[in-house]
């Protein structure tokens, strides 16, 4: 008997991976489908040449939608565990939901932090100097040519970075064992490296989203139709369309050997034409879109973000007022024991919703700042270069929002050992993602 339970433990336990790993590959074949075409509408069309670079830009391009996957998925995990958490409580029984369990839960985590550091510390830059590299002088030019080069500035870049954390970790321990051994390479540095990039990545949302909270009012109203309250669309339309036909009367008399005017005059009659199109879109627009829509997606905002200060205020002034409200690591309920809301699932709904309402406004105020603005991608001419450095920022965005929404208290979930499933959970592989 006790041979035929071994059995059919090592049966289910088996079942169990493979279902588990099923369930990943699926979701992250859809988030990698997505994030190709997200990126193939913003990638500039004239790199699709049919020679040598075009296959280095096919491989950055398939670097680049996998490092925008793992963000995505960065991003949809923390929602996905707390829903994962309220439908477990509310149908602990379901034959149908049992593969929502908390091994799922963890090895999504751990897929979803190996996956992060193994794009932001070799593919990501495998794909940046695999992009401009040309191979090295006096080598036959080609694809291997320029892989060599790109293994060799790798192999640099490792050591420069290794080097540099080895010293920082000196100078702050003091340990003459720390000082004169790299052999704790795996157990000490690459963690230590990472802590200190997702700091980096804290420390740049926090800079971020307060910005983009501003910043979300004013995006929005360019993007929704405005009421016209005491504004005669056709009178305004009538008048850019006579200041349209000016300017091109004046660039039609104008010789070509005055080229400084010729673009000047080019330049405002672009802008005419944006703003006649945007005047012919307001006009078009319908009444239920001009004065129903727009002050409800305001109000919408306005609601989101007084919620948002009101519960980073509260958290705030729980931990100067109460010790025992830190962070306590792995402490606390797990997957399917107990809610994370007083109101259930209506506030873990509301949750998310602020989790996600974050992460746009840190990415809204990431673009708007001045030192990235040149980031911003655009619509079929956006080059491979921009492409990687705007899938770096947005994986180091998405790896730091769960931190800080725990931080900030916008949740409270624990993926601990004591969730519903914790004698088949798999151990973390790496510690930053315990005691989220």
């Amino acid at each position: 008997m006790d041979g035929q339970d071994e059995v059919s433990a090592r049966e289910q336990h088996f079942h169990s991976q493979v279902r588990e790993s099923t369930i990943c590959f699926l979701l992250f074949a859809v988030l990698y489908i997505v994030s190709y075409f997200i990126i193939r509408r913003y990638k500039r069309k004239s790199d699709e040449q049919e020679d040598e670079d075009a296959i280095v830009n096919r491989i950055s391009l398939c670097l680049s939608t996998f490092t925008l996957a793992v963000s995505a998925g960065a991003v949809l995990l923390l929602p996905f565990s707390i829903i994962s958490n309220e439908i477990l409580l509310s149908f602990p029984q379901n034959y149908y939901i049992q593969w929502l369990n908390g091994s799922l839960i963890h090895g999504l985590w751990n897929l979803a932090s190996l996956f992060s550091n193994l794009c932001l510390f070799v593919l990501m830059p495998f794909a940046f100097f695999f992009l401009e590299s040309e191979g090295f002088a006096g080598l036959k030019k080609g694809i291997r040519a320029r892989i060599l080069e790109t293994l060799v500035m790798l192999v640099l870049l490792a050591l420069l970075i290794l080097g540099i954390v080895w010293v920082a970790s000196a100078l702050v321990d003091k340990d003459a064992a720390s000082m004169e051994s790299l052999y704790d390479l795996w157990e000490f540095y690459l963690p230590y490296l990472y802590s200190c990039i997702s700091l980096m990545g804290c420390l740049l949302l926090l800079l971020c989203t307060p910005v983009g909270l501003s910043r979300m009012f004013t995006v929005m109203g360019q993007l929704l139709v405005k009421p016209t309250i005491l504004e005669d669309l056709d009178e305004q339309i009538y008048i850019i369309t006579l200041e349209e036909e000016a300017l091109q009367r004046r660039l039609n008399g104008l010789s070509s050997s005055v080229e400084y005017n010729i673009m000047e005059l080019e330049r405002e009659l672009e802008n005419v034409k944006t703003l006649k199109t945007k005047l012919e879109r307001r006009k078009k627009a319908s009444a239920w879109e001009r004065n129903l829509v727009y002050p409800a997606v305001m109000i919408l905002l306005l609601i989101e973000t007084s919620i948002s200060v009101l519960l980073v205020a509260c958290n705030i002034l729980c931990l100067l007022v109460d010790e025992t409200a830190m962070p306590k690591g792995t402490r606390g309920p797990g997957i399917g024991n107990a809610s994370l809301s007083a109101f259930g699932f209506v506030g873990a709904a509301l949750e998310i919703i602020l989790i996600f309402y974050l992460m746009v406004s840190s990415v809204v105020g990431f673009y708007s700042l001045r030192f990235f603005g040149n980031f911003i991608p655009k619509k079929d001419d956006t080059t491979m270069t921009k492409i990687i450095g705007n899938c770096v920022s947005i994986l180091v965005l998405s790896s730091a929002l769960p931190v800080m929404s725990r931080t900030l208290g916008l949740h409270k979930l624990h993926l601990s050992d004591t969730s519903r499933d914790s004698e088949t959970s798999k151990p973390s592989a790496n510690g930053h993602h315990k005691a989220l």
